[in-house]
This record gives structure tokens, sequence and C-alpha cells, in this order.
């Protein structure tokens, strides 16, 4: 039991900083995920859910009594969300890698064992998107503040909601979702710099690079596959500019 809280209570002192290691192996369960998501494998989702319950626990510093002692109720409970959301995604991309495994023949050469096929989402649900992520924001501030969450509540709520959000559009395979990623981003470095999560507001930073490459990344998948299917509509077509350039 001993090495057991040993383990749970392990820090690492930086610059007289003291991270726990739970946050910082948490942070980089979630890189990994981030990662698999880009590469669109479906191990991205178990990976992430056990990143989320490591942090679970950071950010609920008061119940836990981390060296830290500030309960962010927004980032606990986007883990909580997380896992939620994370099974629905685990289980949509087992369907259509299952399904894109019965069309073999139609996939490109990078899209043979991938679980998703990114797509950019339409115009109503861009509305969606942008609608909740404000709307959200607006609803759980007081209810955050009520529950005596970390000052700016605004930006805990943001970050909770952008999470959803992000997380639902990955399941989903909307490109955008990266671009969600971004604006949480934004708004999380300074909110867990001034808490004092400095390993937590670090990764921030490199998820906020890391997820710009990620939308190029789905935007060329994406970009590349209607290029394969609109060949594959127009076989003839093809063949005919083949031999035009040939001669």
């Amino acid at each position: 039991m001993d090495l057991i809280h040993a383990l749970f209570d392990a820090q690492l002192t930086i610059g007289g900083q003291h991270l726990l290691w739970r946050e910082i192996v948490g942070n980089g369960f979630g890189l990994a995920s981030a990662l698999g998501g880009m590469r669109r494998k479906i191990w991205a989702w178990p990976v992430g859910i056990v990143g989320n319950l490591l942090l679970l626990t950071v950010f609920l510093g008061a119940v836990f009594a981390t060296p830290n002692p500030v309960n962010l109720l927004g980032q606990a409970g986007r883990q909580v969300m997380f896992v939620v959301v994370s099974v629905y995604g685990w289980v949509q991309w087992r369907r259509t890698r299952a399904r894109l495994g019965q069309d073999a023949a139609n996939l490109d050469a990078d899209s043979h064992g991938v679980s998703v096929e990114p797509r950019w989402a339409t115009w109503r649900q861009r509305v969606f998107l942008v609608v909740a992520l404000v709307g959200g924001t607006l609803v759980l501030t007081p209810i955050f503040r009520m529950l005596e969450s970390y000052e700016p509540v605004w930006a805990d709520a943001w970050i909770f909601m952008g999470s959803l959000l992000a997380t639902y559009g990955m399941a989903k395979g909307w490109v955008e979702f990266w671009l969600i990623w971004v604006a949480v981003d934004i708004v999380g470095v300074p909110l867990l710099v001034d808490a004092g999560f400095y390993a937590s507001a670090f990764m921030y930073v490199f998820y906020g690079a890391f997820t710009l490459v990620g939308f190029f990344v789905w935007w060329r998948i994406d970009r590349r596959a209607k290029a394969l299917r609109l060949a594959g509509s127009h076989p003839d077509e093809s063949a005919g500019a083949a031999v035009v350039g040939r001669d």
C-alpha cells in the first residue's frame, strides 16, 4: 500500500516547482492518443482513456490532497467526459474500420488499416459547433462558479465545452475538430499557468502546434480521397487524360 501511495504522490521538482508524475504521465498518454488520432489508429481511444483517468486525479487537487490543492472542475469534468465520449468514438471507429476493410479495393495506400475517413463538416454542423461552444460556455460558467471552480471560471467552462465538441468531432471524422482544439489551447495555456499546472500548460503549447499539423494532415487525406473517388467515377476520362499525356 505504501508503494502505491509513493507512486501516486511521486513528484518532479524543476526550478522550485513541484510537478506530479501523474500529471506528466497523463499528458504523455494524451499526446500518444493525439498522435494515434492523427494517424487514424483505433488504439488512440483506449490510450487516451488511461491519460484521462490519471489527469482526473490531478485536477481534483483538493480532493486527492495533492501539492497543488486547486480544483479545476472544468478540467476534471472534461476527463470524465473524455472517457464517455472516447467509448463512443472507439465504437464508431471500430465500425468504420470494419467497413473500410470490406471496401479495401477502393482505398489509397495510406488508408489501409485506418479507422476513420476524414471529411469536412457541413455548414449546419459547423453552426452547431459554434453555437454549442459559446452557448455551453455561458451555461456552465455560473454552474462551475457555484461549485467554486478556479477563476476565471468562463475559461474553465470554455475548455470543457471545446474539449467535448473536439472529441465528438474526432469520433465523427470531421476535419474541423483540430481547429476546436486550437481554440481550447489558446484559452487553456494561461489558465493552467495561473493555476500552477505547469506540465499541463506546457503540453497545451505543444498540443497547439501539433493540432495545426493534424489539421493539415487530415485536410490532405480528405482531398486525396476526393480525387480518388472522382477518378473512380470517371475512369474513361482518366484513361483518356493519361493517353493524351503520353503523346
